[in-house]
């Protein structure tokens, strides 16, 4: 027996960022607040993924977005 195809209606795009937190690799959806984490960037994203399928078993899925990236340079001030 094999598996439906998924119609793209059934799959949400999300935009994830992958970052080193001591040990483990997080992984966050920019469109949700959602994060996840793993001991590889792939673990992470994997468990991300299955966070936001529970996720959007009771909360819609966010309309598709186009996230705009961009770097935002704070000043350090030394402490007096």
């Amino acid at each position: 027996m094999t598996a439906e195809p998924m119609e793209p209606s059934d799959v949400v795009r999300l935009t994830a960022v992958v970052s080193r937190d001591g040990q483990f690799y997080v992984a966050r959806a920019l469109e949700v607040e959602l994060a996840s984490q793993g001991d590889t960037p792939e673990e992470a994203l994997a468990n991300l993924r299955e966070a936001a399928e529970l996720l959007f078993e009771d909360e819609p899925a966010p309309a598709a977005s186009n996230p705009t990236f961009a770097f935002v340079d704070v000043p350090l001030h030394a402490a007096a």
